[in-house]
C-alpha cells in the first residue's frame, strides 16, 4: 500500500512587476506523474519572459516564453530523482520596453514510490515488536496495535532521526490484555511521503468433535450433523465476539489417514472440508468460508502406509482475519472460497 503526500506550492513576491505576473513553485512531484515546476500566471499584458536557473548539481536551465493575460505558463523542471536547490532569476519584458528581474531561490524534489519492507514474520509477539526498513530516510511512524478485546495496546506516533535508507528499524508496543488482532504501521520519509502495511495475525482454532464419514465418502449423515451444530454455535459466538473489531473468516482443512492412494485422499479430504463448510453455511453462517484438503500429507499421528488411524481422519476449523499461519504442512494451502 503506497500513499502520497501532496506538496503545497511555494509562492514568491515579484516586487516591481507584482501586478504583471504571479509566480509560484510546485516544489514536489512523484516520479512518473509530473515534475516540479515554476508556474507563471500572467495578470497583465507582457511582451515575454526569460527564466534562468542553475540547479545544485551544476545544470543550467533557460526557458523563454510569453502568453496572454489570464494564462498560466507551467515550466516543468526536468530533474533526476532526489532533492535539489535552484538559484536564478525571472526576467519580464514589459510593454513599455522596460524589463524587470526577480531573484529566485528554492528547493524542489522528485521522488519515486516510498517502499517499506516488512513481513508478518517480522512481528515478534514475545518482544511485542515489528521490524521494518524504508527505501529512504525515516522521519516518523504511526503504529496501531488492536487487541481482540477491542482496545488498542498502542495507537500513536513514533519519531525517527532520518536514519539512512534500508536501516533496520523497530517499533514496539506495551503489554496488553488479549491477543493481537491487527498491526498497522505507517511510516514517513523526510519529504513527507508515506507508505504503510497492515498485518492481521489473529487466529483461533475452534475446538470440536470430529465428524465421521463413511469410507471414501463425504456425505454427512444426520447423526454426524449434530456434531456440527455444536461447532456452529461456537463459531457464531466467536463471530459475535470478535467480528465487531475486524472481518473474521472461517478456514476448514480436511485430513485423512494413509489408507488408499495419496491423490485420492487429497481429493477426499478437500470434499469433506467443503461438505462441513457448506453445512455451516446452510445452517446460517454468514462470514466468508474457505476450504483446503491435505489428505494424508499432514498426519497428526505418523503411521506407515495403509494404516487406518482414526486420529488422522480429522478436520481443522480455524477462524482468522487473513489466511491463517499453518504448521506441519508440506506445502502452502490453495484456499477455495465457497
Amino acid at each position: 500500500m503506497i500513499r502520497w503526500f501532496s506538496v503545497a506550492a511555494v509562492c514568491f513576491s515579484l516586487g516591481a512587476f507584482a501586478d504583471a505576473v504571479d509566480v509560484s513553485v510546485t516544489s514536489g512531484a512523484q516520479l512518473g506523474k509530473g515534475n516540479p515546476s515554476v508556474n507563471i500566471h500572467i495578470q497583465e499584458k507582457i511582451m515575454g519572459f526569460r527564466l534562468n536557473l542553475k540547479r545544485s548539481d551544476g545544470k543550467d536551465i533557460e526557458v523563454k516564453g510569453g502568453g496572454k493575460v489570464g494564462q498560466t505558463r507551467v515550466v516543468e523542471l526536468q530533474q533526476p530523482e532526489g532533492k535539489f536547490s535552484y538559484t536564478g532569476a525571472l526576467t519580464i519584458n514589459l510593454p513599455n520596453g522596460m524589463t524587470s528581474e526577480m531573484a529566485l531561490q528554492f528547493d524542489a524534489s522528485l521522488w519515486g514510490p516510498l517502499h517499506m519492507k516488512a513481513e508478518k514474520s517480522d512481528i515478534d509477539f514475545e518482544k511485542r515488536s515489528l521490524k521494518f526498513t524504508l527505501s529512504r530516510p525515516a522521519a516518523k511512524a504511526q503504529l496501531k496495535v488492536l487487541m481482540d478485546t477491542g482496545k488498542y495496546a498502542f495507537n500513536g506516533e513514533i519519531p525517527f532521526s532520518n536514519e539512512p535508507a534500508n536501516t533496520p528499524l523497530t517499533v514496539t508496543w506495551p503489554e496488553a490484555k488479549g491477543k493481537v488482532m491487527t498491526v498497522s504501521l505507517t511510516a514517513w520519509d523526510a519529504e513527507s511521503y508515506f507508505t504503510g502495511v497492515e498485518f492481521s495475525p489473529w487466529q483461533i482454532n475452534v475446538a470440536h468433535e470430529e465428524v465421521n464419514f463413511a469410507s471414501g465418502k463425504w456425505d454427512l449423515s444426520s447423526e454426524e450433523a449434530e456434531k456440527l451444530e455444536e461447532s456452529y454455535v461456537k463459531i457464531t459466538d466467536a463471530v459475535n465476539k470478535y467480528g465487531q473489531y475486524a472481518e473474521v473468516k472461517l478456514y476448514v482443512i480436511g485430513h485423512t489417514d494413509t489408507v488408499g492412494k495419496s491423490d485420492a485422499n487429497r481429493s477426499l479430504s478437500l470434499n469433506r472440508a467443503r461438505a462441513i463448510a457448506s453445512w455451516l453455511r446452510k445452517r446460517g453462517l454468514r462470514i466468508a468460508a474457505f476450504v483446503e484438503g491435505y489428505g494424508e500429507e499432514a498426519l497428526l499421528v505418523g503411521t506407515a502406509d495403509e494404516v487406518a488411524e482414526a486420529k488422522n481422519r480429522r478436520a481443522d476449523y480455524i477462524m482468522s482475519i487473513d489466511a491463517p499461519t499453518l504448521g506441519n504442512v508440506p506445502f502452502a494451502p490453495k484456499w477455495t472460497r465457497l
